[in-house]
Order: C-alpha cells, then structure tokens, then sequence
C-alpha cells in the first residue's frame, strides 16, 4: 500500500503560442481548469498504475476549488486523509502550455502549507511514503523521519527546485529529480553521472525529458532511453513517472522494470493535455509498451554519453 503525502491544486490553463518573457502579453486560446497538484497528480498516477491501493494526505480549503479534486481523486480510487483549512483558499496553480507543449507554471499554494507533522496518519500497512515540496519542507522532513523510523521506503520527488536540510536527505530512499532539479543540489556542477555520484541517498532517479531517464543505484547505473511520442501537453509528466515508478516499486519491481514503465506512462501523459486528465491507465500503458519492446542500442548509447558516462 503507498501513501502520498502532498498538494493538490486546480489548474487554469491557457494555451499560447509562446510563453511569455518578463514583460510580454501573449494573447492565447480558452480557459481550461483541471485537478491538478504534484501530489494529487502523483496519487492519481499510483492508483491508476494498478498493483497498489493508494492513499493520500492532502489538504484542501473550504470552497468551490477543493469539489473536483475530491472528485478526481476518488474517481481514481484513491483513499484520502483530508485536512480542511477554512482559513485558506484551495491551492491553485497558473499554467501556460505552449505550442511546442513546453509549459510554465505558477502555483499559489493556499491549503497546502496547512499540512503539519500532527496530520501524517498512522503508517501500519504502507510499503512506501511518496512526497513533494509543494508543502512546507519542515513537513516533509518530519514525515520522512518518521517514514523511515517506521521502516517505510522514503520516495522524494524534489520539486519545485530548492535546497534541502541535510537530515531530510538522510531520511531519503529514492530521490527522484529532473535535471535543473538535480544541478540545484549539488555542490560541483558537472555530468549528470557526476552529480548524481555528489548526492548522499541510496537511489537517485533523474528524468531528462526527451532523452529518457537514469538512476544510480548505490554504485550502480540504470539507463532507460525515451520513447518516440509527439507530445501535446507535458504538464505533469514528471508527476506520472513519480506515481507509476512508486507504484510498480511497491508491487516488488526492480528499479530497472519501474523505470522503463514509468518512462512509458509519462511519454503517454505527454499526448493529452491537462494534469490528471492526461494520466494512462495500466492498460493503456502495456499496450504502449507491447509497441515499444526492444531497447535501442543506438538511443542507449546516445543516452550513455549525453549523462557523461562514457567518460567514467
């Protein structure tokens, strides 16, 4: 059973067909709104992985926003311990997707700085504890501590982008990043080889967007080359490779079979548009995968030497 401890917010996304620099005003198409959230959207991913019954720790204000992010997330089958903040609004999150569905987001975080270490539920039963640092880091650190006290693996998912206190590392046993992720916590900018070799945690897993992803095992290196999509929206792709790579992890996969799953459903996630909206089902992601069954030797090379490793 995996619990994810994390945001949820309602996305207003506007297509441009840039977007914007400082200054610029773009005129772009309709409105659209959609659960979203790195935490919802990663629970929404875990439990649509299949294998794993899911849960999640969110919290939520008292109005209109808070109703279909309840509704997506029970809809997906995912059980959830909900703080209610009357006091703050759902958090909410600005989207602009682009036409090269590159996007740029804004999150007001609203309810989600309500969650605090008192709210984590009892852990008996989880094999995992899946997070983000859309809530507050000091959060994140005690229920990772406590996670780890209670033999729980710890799944990170360092994003957004920011420094991180040394004994929420510690507590970590799977740090899962994107490559500016990665740059901004480490000392020595470098390879990406090198930088992940800096980081002081078991597993770090780093995805790289078009070119695929990689991990390093305590010493050892796993390689997982993308696969050939035309992407339409990436919002939350980053979000469904977390879910799914947790999601198969638990059902006792190797870090090598998570990865080339989880690689699938985000690709997949990148042809629709919209956060949770965009997620596979199980189904759709072995199909995906059934298409997709032999390892390109010349895309693995290619991602050998793009990570620096044949430097190593």
């Amino acid at each position: 059973m995996i619990l994810v401890a994390g945001s949820a917010n309602l996305d207003f996304v506007v297509r441009a067909a840039h977007i914007p620099t400082p200054g610029e005003t773009v005129l772009g198409q309709g409105l659209t709104t959609y659960p979203g959230g790195k935490g919802a959207n990663q629970a929404v991913a875990c439990a649509r992985a299949g294998g794993a019954p899911t849960e999640m720790l969110l919290a939520l204000g008292d109005d209109a926003y808070a109703l279909p992010l309840r509704a997506s997330l029970e809809s997906a089958r995912v059980r959830l311990h909900t703080v209610r903040c009357p006091d703050q609004a759902t958090g909410c999150a600005f989207i602009c997707v682009a036409d090269n569905a590159e996007n740029a987001i804004t999150v007001a975080p609203g309810a989600n700085l309500c969650l605090q270490s008192q709210h984590l539920p009892e852990l008996q039963g989880f094999s995992h504890l899946l997070m983000q640092l859309e809530i507050p880091v000091t959060t994140v650190t005690s229920y990772a501590r406590r996670a780890r006290a209670g033999g729980l693996q710890v799944v990170l998912n360092a994003a957004p982008a920011q420094a991180l206190p040394p004994e929420l590392l510690q507590a970590v046993d799977i740090l899962v990043v994107n490559e500016g992720e990665l740059r901004a916590l480490v000392t020595q900018p470098g390879t990406v080889a090198a930088m992940l070799q800096q980081l002081d945690v078991p597993t770090v897993v780093v995805t790289l967007g078009q070119q695929g992803c990689i991990a390093r095992q305590h010493k050892d290196f796993v390689l997982q080359p993308a696969l050939k999509i035309t992407p339409v929206d990436t919002t939350a792709a980053g979000d469904t490779f977390c879910g799914t790579l947790v999601a198969h992890l638990g059902q006792g996969q190797t870090l090598a079979q998570a990865m080339r799953t989880a690689n699938a459903a985000a690709a997949l996630a990148c042809t629709a548009s919209g956060a949770q909206s965009s997620i596979p089902t199980a189904m759709e992601v072995d199909t995906f995968l059934r298409q997709h069954p032999a390892l390109d030797q010349k895309q693995l090379n290619a991602l050998r030497s793009y990570c620096g490793l044949d430097a190593n």
